[in-house]
């Protein structure tokens, strides 16, 4: 395993509260080795698994365990169903999970709706929400639209959000249903390239079909649950497959209302961090109002001497994340006051 020393490193001062591992873009197939889209890097569809077995062996191996894995979207690769082996591989990849001795939370992403209708994931092994939390008195909490979001209380006064980036898209959804029809109209006034997956000549290159966004519903959901957290003083680590901040990602890997979505998380105090997944390449950037967004390098394209995950260790003041090989290690001050609106 590439272990790192870590850059800028810290002492810590005080012994952390607790810890979760974050792993993204396993992309499993039982395929020979290949390359992405543009045929520059190189995609290790078989190894992916190995690397998965090892983040697992290493989280049930610390002193410490992690409360829960966060799984951040495309777990296995949109091939299997050209391959009919969508079912095989997810069954396989969900049996390396099982030997995870924490809870694993997962995120879908477009690969996910390669392979299957948001019908079947809903009634998968894919669906946790069986995990959320309940707030009690507070209804607005509860997601009522068909989104795929939740959230949960790994420990007293953090909250963590799961988004479901996909909630507006073309992907997995009926094509005789009006959802589909509104969002491929929303997305061909956006881009009217004959190549819907083509970014080619486009003012907002994430308008392209293997991205999607959030409806309005889900935003107000968010923002109902970010409003309880402001006034209980809590933490609020939110996750996403696609990344919604430009400093942190490629400009066509970002959610199409991405904007909207920051909208929301900036009106809110409590809000430490954004993790995503989606690019493979990872990235990091904190915005103006103190905000970290975390991509998370890709399994799919580590090397089989490498590997690619992280442990977030939570403090009273910060959140300290140690990468394993391409995964870069990150220090995440909580911010100390709101910045000045601009």
């Amino acid at each position: 395993m590439d272990d790192k020393p870590s850059p800028g490193a810290v002492s810590e001062s005080s012994e952390h509260l607790f810890s979760f591992g974050v792993i993204a873009d396993i992309q499993y197939a039982n395929l020979e080795d290949g390359y992405n889209y543009q045929g520059t890097r190189r995609r290790y569809y078989r190894h992916s698994l190995l690397h998965l077995q090892g983040a697992i062996e290493h989280w049930n191996k610390e002193s410490s365990p992690p409360c829960c894995v966060l799984q951040l979207g495309d777990i296995i690769d949109g091939y299997n169903a050209q391959y009919k082996a969508s079912e095989k591989s997810l069954e396989l990849v969900m049996k390396v999970f099982e030997r995870l001795k924490v809870p694993v939370h997962h995120t879908w992403g477009n690969h996910e709706f390669y392979n299957f209708s948001r019908d079947y994931l809903t009634n998968s092994k894919l669906n946790t929400k069986f995990l959320e939390d309940q707030i009690e008195h507070h209804p607005e909490t509860v997601p009522t639209g068909s989104f795929y979001a939740y959230h949960f209380v790994p420990f007293p006064k953090f909250r963590f959000i799961l988004l479901d980036s996909y909630d507006m898209s073309v992907l997995g959804v009926d094509q005789t249903s009006p959802k589909y029809q509104l969002c491929l109209k929303m997305l061909k006034e956006h881009n009217p390239n004959l190549e819907l997956n083509s970014p080619q000549g486009l003012s907002e290159p994430q308008f392209v079909q293997f991205n999607g966004g959030f409806s309005q519903e889900q935003l107000n959901w968010l923002n109902a649950v970010l409003t309880f957290s402001d006034t209980n003083q809590e933490k609020v680590v939110i996750v996403s497959h696609l990344p919604i901040y430009p400093e942190a990602s490629d400009s066509v890997c970002l959610a199409w209302n991405y904007r909207d979505a920051l909208a929301v998380i900036w009106s809110h105090e409590c809000v430490v961090c954004f993790f995503a997944g989606h690019t493979h390449d990872g990235g990091y950037s904190e915005d103006p109002f103190g905000v970290h967004h975390i991509n998370v390098e890709g399994v799919i394209e580590t090397a089989p001497d490498s590997q690619a995950f992280g442990t977030i260790y939570v403090y009273p003041d910060k959140m300290m994340m140690k990468g394993r090989g391409r995964v870069t290690d990150r220090i995440m001050n909580y911010r100390k006051e709101k910045p000045f609106p601009f």
